[in-house]
């Protein structure tokens, strides 16, 4: 009988019993027979830090974090990545066999990886992005647009202020627009980013005019319930290039599978399939 330890891995959330992790990571070890398992893990926020505290003695290898614990489990780790640093949260923990504790972002990853798959013609270079949205995932996918080189991000949110912080934060290449006036940002935009939960099912609609989007444009929604939002079915039939969010969430997994499985795992159309079930 071997005495080996299957590795574990998990999402930790609150609440997080609709997470499509669980399926995903399942059929990439399965995909790669790889003797492992990922559970998802129902956490409150009082209970976080000795629950991270005690899955490395209980033999996982890391964890994926979601809503409410991001920004949280920062100040649980030994070591943060820069770009988690910079974003100001983390979605990915590895433990190492020394019990410390790795804290990293890959949002940006799997954002730019998913526009990549799907618009491949995109050049950041080309011209302004618009993005809807000050919360955690704007952030991580304005940080991702500096870096690929977008010279100038219009943002909108509905609460200025949390958008305001953001250009403070990341510099004179934000540019915020109030959110009566978001619809204006549109024009002269290369590509549309919806960081918000609006049109997401049992969500507020995104009631921004659209008509101001030239053809062509990129418009990339990060909700994927449902999958065509109506923002990127206005999109399609506008004749621009709609991306869905569905890629984002693959491609941000793979980093941390790969760390905690040894395998650098695949997204393509038979993932996607399995994911939505």
């Amino acid at each position: 009988m071997s005495t080996q330890s299957i590795p574990l891995a998990g999402v930790v959330g609150d609440p997080i019993a609709h997470s499509k992790s669980p399926r995903l990571h399942g059929h990439w070890l399965k995909r790669y027979g790889i003797e492992g398992q990922y559970v998802p893990l129902h956490v409150p926020e009082s209970d976080l830090e000795t629950v991270i505290r005690a899955l490395p003695k209980m033999g996982f290898v890391g964890i994926n974090v979601t809503i409410p614990h991001k920004i949280s489990v920062m100040s649980l780790a030994d070591q943060v990545s820069d770009r988690a640093i910079l974003i100001g949260a983390a979605n990915t923990l590895t433990f190492r066999p020394d019990g410390k504790i790795l804290a990293d972002n890959t949002d940006g990853h799997g954002f730019m990886a998913n526009l990549k798959d799907h618009a491949p013609e995109w050049d950041p270079k080309s011209g302004p992005v618009a993005v809807f949205g000050a919360g955690g995932a704007a952030r991580a996918v304005i940080v991702a647009l500096a870096d690929a080189g977008v010279p100038e991000i219009f943002l909108s949110n509905r609460t200025r202020p949390k958008a305001e912080a953001l250009k403070a934060e990341f510099g004179t290449r934000v540019q915020v627009v109030d959110w009566v006036q978001a619809g204006n940002m549109l024009e002269d935009a290369k590509a549309v980013v919806n960081t918000t939960s609006l049109g997401m099912v049992g969500k507020l609609e995104l009631r921004v005019p659209l008509d101001g989007m030239k053809e062509g444009t990129i418009v990339n929604d990060l909700v994927y319930t449902p999958l065509e939002t109506p923002l990127l079915k206005y999109a399609k039939d506008n004749g621009c290039l709609a991306v869905d969010g569905l890629g984002m969430l693959l491609h941000q997994a793979a980093p941390g599978f790969e760390r905690w499985f040894g395998q650098t795992p695949t997204v393509d159309d038979e993932l996607r399939r399995v994911v939505l079930g």
